[in-house]
């Protein structure tokens, strides 16, 4: 069966942004969409009110659709929500976690530093993401992971504008803790873990002088060849 356009330009525009290939402010036009993805308006507008629904666009009268621009306050409660949510996610999963769950995590990790030491950065932003969501996934609540999924993409947009350094930002050394205290079971220092980690990326974030960042729309939402 056909993907429907309006799935197909939702996912190319939450991929862009996961790799921080189209950043928060880009204006999403509709006639350059439906261009690109050889659909009519309607389809477009299907797909943005469904991003805005996920809070990663913002619709406005009369001027149109524009990946949202988080705000230093908005980029504070995020990393707070994070933070909540995830100490839960931490506990659940020292109580699900497998053999192959230990494996998969450990895998990311290293590709996460394969990607990192041959820059390539959507790549690392890609695998940073889905360590988190991948431990979701082992704590088994489909809504904290949904919830989540939704925070992580955010927190990219965040990343991409107010943080001081580059990339992810997610440690190699910080992620490889988080699995050996989710290996022993041992909830309590994987929740520390976690929220230490957290801590650590929000710290990295200055409000002062964001990052002006552009591309163009089409040229943002052609993949990468990794």
């Amino acid at each position: 069966m056909t993907e429907a356009p309006e799935n197909r330009i939702e996912d190319a525009i939450l991929d862009a942004i996961a790799e921080q290939r189209l950043p928060a402010g880009t204006k999403l036009g509709e006639q350059v969409l439906s261009e690109l993805f050889d659909c009519n308006r309607a389809n477009v507008r299907r797909a943005l009110a469904s991003l805005a629904g996920q809070h990663i666009v913002e619709l406005r009268p009369n001027r149109g659709a524009f990946v949202v621009t988080p705000t230093p306050q908005e980029a504070r409660d995020i990393f707070q929500a994070r933070r909540a949510i995830e100490r839960t996610i931490a506990r659940e999963a020292a109580k699900h976690a497998t053999v192959e769950d230990i494996r998969k995590l450990r895998e990311i990790i290293e590709e996460e530093a394969q990607a990192r030491a041959t820059a390539r950065k959507p790549l690392e932003l890609r695998l940073s993401r889905q360590f988190h969501i991948q431990l979701a996934k082992i704590a088994g609540n489909h809504v904290l992971e949904r919830f989540l999924a939704e925070l992580t993409m955010r927190s990219t947009l965040i990343l991409g504008l107010y943080s001081s350094g580059g990339a992810s930002q997610c440690s190699e050394d910080e992620h490889t803790e988080i699995v050996n205290a989710l290996e022993k079971g041992d909830a309590e220092a994987l929740s520390h873990l976690i929220d230490e980690h957290l801590q650590h990326l929000e710290a990295d974030l200055s409000f002062d002088r964001p990052k002006q960042i552009g591309f163009g729309l089409a040229q943002a939402l052609v993949s990468p060849s990794y």
